[in-house]
């Protein structure tokens, strides 16, 4: 995933960021995981993200 500060979007811009593998809340501390795409796991997703990833509990999968 693009990493956000670099391109110069920073915490207070955007507040939810969707992707073609998740939805992430964007916070202070990071961002936060709060779906995932079908058949994409949470390691997957994990690999794909430069910042702080906050996974809280299980991720559901989006409904489509």
């Amino acid at each position: 995933m693009v990493n956000l500060l670099r391109i110069g979007l920073g915490v207070g811009c955007v507040k939810k960021i969707v992707t073609n593998l998740a939805v992430l809340e964007v916070t202070k501390e990071g961002f936060k995981l709060l779906e995932r795409a079908p058949g994409i796991s949470v390691e997957t997703i994990q690999q794909a993200t430069e910042g702080n990833l906050i996974i809280d509990g299980v991720v559901p999968e989006m409904a489509l």
